[in-house]
């Protein structure tokens, strides 16, 4: 950079600098932890500074602390930070709006959780791009990592609404959590259909937890909270924009092992989500409909191109693989693979029995509070479901 424009950087900095220092909100001097979280708020509230380029900027300097610290040129030398960009980060340092926005968060009982935060789901983390900072009002909690997403046309049929309703419902009774964003349509109905079965659902919203978009979704956004959670990575007043939405869609499916399409044309935005799951190595599902419907030709589409069709809930749990490690599902029970979910408590108290080493039938029908002939019934089907092996000697395995 030539010594005049970097002058012009430098003098872009303080003007904007001694702007917001005119600004009279008050804070009292932050504790560490504090200090980080309004960092990394600070961060996200920057204007121009994306996911991508968050993670930029975390990549070269390790922390928001570390970026806000940083001089001029070393910001101008992070790929795709110009001088316009530099100088509002530069600014913000020394801004409010991130103790502003705290402050709200805590009068509406929202909370800020950040990368590296053990309430930070952990799927989320492994994503190429994930959000600096979940805003989360509700509850996240551990067997949420036993997601599913369903999303589809905002322009739905009955048959559309339906299908959506009925595949929420049977999922979160098998003790799945069902993700979506909050859209019209089938997003709403997959909702709907959670909270109807008692079940947990997390919606991912494209703007600001205080902006609720659609507008008349307000009041499913509160009972989806209650049982379960909205989540969002953008400021509490993020008005709803184009480009968001297809970015929330990387935080729908990065959240969840699969993704159920429902009724999705050529250029719907669910594809999106699509793209994204196959980019984070997510199972893709898709439920057919008429041969001739135009509803559903993204989801023809995708099953040509090899999504699994699906025609009710356990096809989805026979489908999904073994997790990449154990996780305690909403009754307590430990689940190494979605197909167990399917399993009827008996199933499941045999399953619990039979470990990854050879177990004797004798070990397991001393565990098992049933008859012999009950026990040796259920390994047979649990055989059948490929969930157990019979080894020589009479003894069984467990498959993962």
């Amino acid at each position: 950079m030539s010594p005049t424009a970097l002058s012009q950087y430098d003098q872009m900095a303080r003007d904007a600098g001694a702007k917001v220092q005119d600004q009279t909100t008050v804070v009292n001097a932050p504790s560490e932890n504090n200090a980080q979280l309004l960092a990394a708020l600070r961060l996200n509230l920057v204007a121009g500074v994306g996911p991508r380029t968050q993670q930029s900027l975390l990549a070269r300097f390790g922390t928001p602390q570390a970026v806000f610290a940083a001089s001029g040129d070393e910001l101008l030398d992070v790929d795709g930070i110009g001088p316009k960009l530099a100088a509002a980060v530069q600014a913000a340092a020394h801004d409010r709006a991130a103790e502003r926005e705290l402050a709200r968060c805590r009068e509406l009982a929202i909370d800020l959780i950040l990368r590296g935060d053990p309430r930070y789901p952990e799927p989320l983390e492994k994503i190429c791009d994930p959000p600096g900072v979940l805003y989360c009002q509700g509850q996240l909690e551990p067997g949420d990592q036993l997601s599913i997403a369903i999303v589809g046309s905002r322009r739905c049929t009955i048959y559309g609404r339906q299908q959506a309703e009925k595949l929420a419902g049977a999922l979160t009774r098998a003790g799945m959590t069902v993700v979506s964003g909050l859209a019209r349509g089938i997003d709403a109905a997959a909702h709907e259909g959670a909270l109807a079965a008692g079940g947990r659902t997390i919606a991912v919203l494209g703007t600001g937890l205080d902006r609720i978009y659609p507008p008349e979704h307000v009041d499913l956004a509160r009972r989806v909270a209650r049982q379960g959670a909205l989540v969002a990575e953008t400021s509490l007043d993020q008005a709803p924009l184009p480009g968001l939405f297809p970015q929330r869609n990387r935080i729908i499916s990065g959240l969840s092992l699969g993704v159920i399409v429902i009724e999705a044309t050529r250029n719907s935005g669910a594809l999106h989500t699509v793209r994204h799951a196959v980019e984070q190595g997510r199972e893709v599902f898709a439920v057919p409909g008429r041969i001739d419907s135009l509803a559903s030709e993204g989801c023809h589409d995708i099953i040509r191109d090899g999504a699994t069709l699906i025609r009710h809930a356990d096809d989805v749990l026979q489908a999904l693989g073994s997790l990449v490690a154990p996780v305690k599902s909403a009754d307590g029970q430990t689940v190494r693979s979605a197909r167990e979910l399917s399993l009827d408590p008996q199933e499941r108290e045999i399953l619990q029995l039979v470990t990854t080493d050879p177990v004797h039938v004798d070990e397991i029908l001393r565990g098992a509070a049933i008859e012999t002939s009950r026990v040796l019934a259920t390994l047979t089907v649990l055989e059948m479901r490929r969930l157990v092996r019979r080894l020589p000697g009479g003894q069984y395995c467990r498959l993962d």
